[in-house]
């Protein structure tokens, strides 16, 4: 039997892959588990392992080469009886397969099939295509396999507009509200807010280049970060708030018990501190433990208080997440802290190990600087930034003196929580790490 193997549809803003590396070639044979490839997609880079045992017939794709959603990535021919199986009805969106093909939509096995099939939150606006429908530009067959939000599919049947026949101009082909205007011959609401035309898109810069120059592509996960750093200082009012916290006393409990825990294997920095004052603030203030969904213009307040961590790689910027984080200890969480760089600096993080960050946090203490203005993860509310412990003087009780002084910054979303919210938030954080007993009071 004929095993098409394809790359899924998942949601959290995932509509397509690269192939980084195959372990494979077409005539090999493969057992069940087998690593076939390493895959990059806008999470991280995973280990895509055979879910059947067979022989290679057929590869799509080369090295290099991005495959979108639905595609048919690999074609093995099984080993071994198998018992009959059916394929499943085509959607419209589909070409119908044989009976003697059976396909799989990417359902990887046992840990991988959860690491490729997840997604951050640090995903672009959650507006992923339907299942097993490949992202494409041109009109679907049928309204079910296209690609648009429910309030664009609103607006289509308002104005009478079929939009199965709306080509999207979105990402992968996504059917925005412009297209469907444009479809119903309405003007463009940049263009209905002034009475106007819209005006031109103004042309791009042009780049000379002189004799010795070099062009230097961008790498996938660069050209990753770039599309979500223009989305989010295009897309989201950023505001943001400085400080800085006489963390003397926190310095001194680190320099304390930090050798206690070597023994364990634990690396106590300061970090993990900052994580649960951090947890502290957002459940005092829960506006900033959320999502944002600009198409409803609706916040998703969170359950679940998980911590982003941006670590700083030789490919560039990746955020892990410390799932749970408010029932975890100080220890715990450092342990996350370690691992989960550890797999990043490596390019090992599975994708669930990106999921589903409520709040970031990004140290850039070890580079310098005594603030910063941090770029915000969407579709999150808020980021904070913590920065280079200093000696500085500061008056105490009435005499100046040499204190160890930290900066923070948090940058937040103005269209959901306000200035003076922002300052109690940071005023909470900045409470608990100059008097971490407190905080240590709270955890009892």
């Amino acid at each position: 039997m004929v095993f098409e193997f394809r790359f899924p549809d998942v949601g959290e803003g995932i509509h397509e892959g690269r192939i980084v590396k195959w372990h494979v070639k077409e005539g090999d044979t493969v057992k069940e588990d087998d690593i076939l490839a390493d895959m990059e997609t806008d999470k991280a880079i995973v280990e895509v392992p055979s879910p059947v045992s067979g022989k290679i017939t057929k590869m799509n794709f080369k090295e290099g080469d991005t495959v979108k959603v639905g595609e048919v990535v690999i074609v093995i021919a099984e080993s071994g009886p198998q018992p009959t199986i059916q394929s499943a009805q085509p959607t419209s969106a589909q070409a119908p397969q044989s009976a003697s093909a059976k396909s799989s939509s990417l359902a990887l096995p046992k840990q991988s099939a959860t690491a490729l099939l997840s997604g951050p939150a640090s995903a672009l606006p959650r507006t992923a295509p339907p299942a097993s429908a490949p992202a494409s530009v041109s009109a679907p067959s049928s309204a079910a396999g296209v690609l648009a939000t429910p309030s664009t599919r609103k607006l289509a049947r308002e104005l009478g507009v079929d939009i199965a026949k709306v080509s999207g101009t979105g990402t992968a082909g996504r059917v925005t509200d412009e297209d469907v205007r444009r479809a119903a011959g309405q003007p463009t609401v940049a263009a209905a807010q002034i009475g106007v035309k819209a005006p031109p898109t103004p042309a791009p810069f042009q780049i000379t280049v002189s004799e010795g120059d070099i062009r230097i592509p961008l790498s996938g996960l660069r050209k990753i970060i770039a599309e979500r750093m223009t989305y989010s200082k295009t897309h989201i009012p950023h505001a943001c708030g400085m400080d800085y916290m006489d963390v003397t006393r926190l310095v001194m409990l680190r320099e304390k018990e930090k050798k206690s825990f070597e023994p364990r294997g634990v690396k106590l920095t300061y970090l993990p501190f900052v994580v649960k004052a951090c947890v502290i603030a957002l459940k005092m203030y829960p506006s900033f433990n959320s999502h944002f969904d600009p198409d409803k213009g609706e916040v998703v307040a969170k359950k679940e208080i998980n911590i982003g961590i941006a670590v700083d790689t030789p490919d560039g910027l990746v955020v892990p997440v410390v799932k749970n984080a408010d029932r975890k200890s100080i220890v715990e969480i450092a342990q996350d802290i370690e691992h989960l760089a550890a797999l990043a600096k490596e390019r090992k993080l599975k994708l669930e190990d990106i999921k589903g960050s409520t709040f970031t946090i990004t140290n850039v203490g070890s580079v310098g600087g005594m603030y910063s203005t941090p770029i915000i993860n969407p579709p999150e509310i808020a980021i904070m930034g913590i920065h280079r412990i200093r000696d500085l003087p500061l008056i105490v009780d009435g005499i100046m003196q040499a204190r160890k002084v930290m900066g923070i910054s948090l940058c937040f979303d103005h269209r959901v929580v306000d200035g003076a919210l922002a300052t109690q938030f940071m005023n909470t954080v900045k409470q608990h790490l100059e008097d971490p007993d407190l905080m240590l009071v709270e955890m009892i």
